[in-house]
């Protein structure tokens, strides 16, 4: 089981980052939420890790805290939550923010989630209001053990920030269709792709 990667952040391409560690790269895909908290390319960067095999793939996914991994692994044990779901919840919020919507039995926040209807929004909120009664946030990497936290928006822009954007939220379960208008609404010449994405998944939800 890979649980941690410390190393050079290479490539970023969200929702999948390249980060070599000991001369070996590691793909990993990531939730936007933890994405926005990497340091620039280049720099050194620590993810928390949770490893899938599957038949067909192994997978490698990426969180910037404790707390983020921990809440993933509850949500892909809800009856119909995968991965991939499962990260779309946790780009489009943070997760206190999830946390708070179990809490007050939100379901129509939750349903605004690509891939997420109803019933699967209730069935959600049931079972992680168990899963949650002991929820703490004291799992947040320390300080010491932490990435630094930098803005996206410092980032050198891409020439296709838009492009880029529209082929994350694309990738995050949303239809073309529906991220080239978020991404559209939100646009500026003067923003990067992650802020972009970022924008336009509140603007969604």
């Amino acid at each position: 089981m890979i649980g941690r990667l410390r190393g050079t952040l290479l490539e970023k391409t969200a929702p999948e980052i390249l980060i070599e560690c000991g001369g070996i790269g590691y793909e990993v895909t990531m939730p936007m939420t933890s994405i926005y908290a990497l340091p620039g390319l280049e720099q050194q960067a620590v993810i928390y890790t949770h490893f899938v095999v599957r038949e067909d793939a192994q997978l490698l996914y990426g969180f910037a805290n404790k707390v983020e991994r921990k809440l993933f692994r509850l949500l892909i044990k809800v009856n119909g939550v995968g991965p991939k779901l499962a990260l779309a919840i946790l780009s489009g919020m943070s997760a206190d923010q999830f946390v708070s919507c179990v809490a007050h039995d939100d379901v129509s926040t939750i349903v605004k989630i690509p891939g997420v209807g109803k019933k699967t929004a209730e069935r959600l909120l049931i079972e992680m209001r168990d899963r949650l009664k002991d929820w703490q946030s004291d799992l947040l990497t320390p300080a010491t053990d932490a990435m630094p936290l930098v803005s996206g928006d410092s980032n050198t822009f891409v020439s296709d920030a838009k492009g880029d954007a529209i082929n994350a939220l694309v990738s995050l379960g949303y239809s073309q269709a529906q991220a080239e208008k978020a991404v559209k609404a939100v646009f500026a010449a003067d923003k990067g792709s992650e802020a972009l994405i970022r924008d336009a998944l509140k603007a969604m939800l």
